[in-house]
This record gives structure tokens, C-alpha cells and sequence, in this order.
């Protein structure tokens, strides 16, 4: 499985999954590591663990991904502004895509 390609195919049910963690709307900030972690549950919930380091080095590439879409904002190197609507889904689409 490539977990960036997941991430940015799934962006909308992977932020509703994080939105059940984190408060998270349009022009909230996003953290590195409240995203590096909630990537790390995200995959263990769909029963693919991955490890820190590789939570790590994905989250770096879907961050990047964003902010040249337009998504994320960059604020500093450890924080950016969510930039789109993050609506609520039901939690059966969480496990679209296993």
C-alpha cells in the first residue's frame, strides 16, 4: 500500500477521522505532530500499522502536498492554517478503501 497516495486520494474521510480527535475547521491550526500521530491511528485503524519514523516522513510529503494545493497554509516549519471546509461524514465511510 502507498500511504501518501491513500492520504491524498482519501484527504476527505482521513480529516473527518481526524476530526474525531482534534479540533479541526477552516482556518484552524494544524500541528506536525497532531497530524504525524493521527496518520499513525489512521493506518492502525485500518489495521496497516506504521511506524513513527514512517508516520513521520509521510506526514512531511502530505504536508508538502497541501500547501501546493493550496490547503495548508504555512504558518512556521511546525505548524500551517487549514485552508478548506472539513464537513462531517459518517463514520462507515471511515473504512471506505481498506
Amino acid at each position: 500500500m502507498n500511504y501518501l497516495e491513500h492520504l491524498i486520494n482519501n484527504k476527505k474521510v482521513f480529516f473527518n477521522f481526524m476530526k474525531e480527535g482534534y479540533p479541526l475547521f477552516r482556518y484552524s491550526n494544524i500541528f506536525f505532530r497532531d497530524l504525524q500521530y493521527a496518520i499513525s491511528s489512521y493506518f492502525k485503524m485500518k489495521e496497516r500499522p506504521i511506524s513513527y519514523a514512517e508516520a513521520s516522513l509521510i506526514a512531511n510529503d502530505f504536508i508538502k502536498n497541501m500547501v501546493n494545493s493550496g490547503e495548508l497554509l504555512q504558518i512556521d516549519n511546525k505548524s500551517w492554517k487549514v485552508n478548506f471546509e472539513i464537513f462531517s461524514e459518517k463514520s462507515s465511510t471511515i473504512l471506505e478503501g481498506v
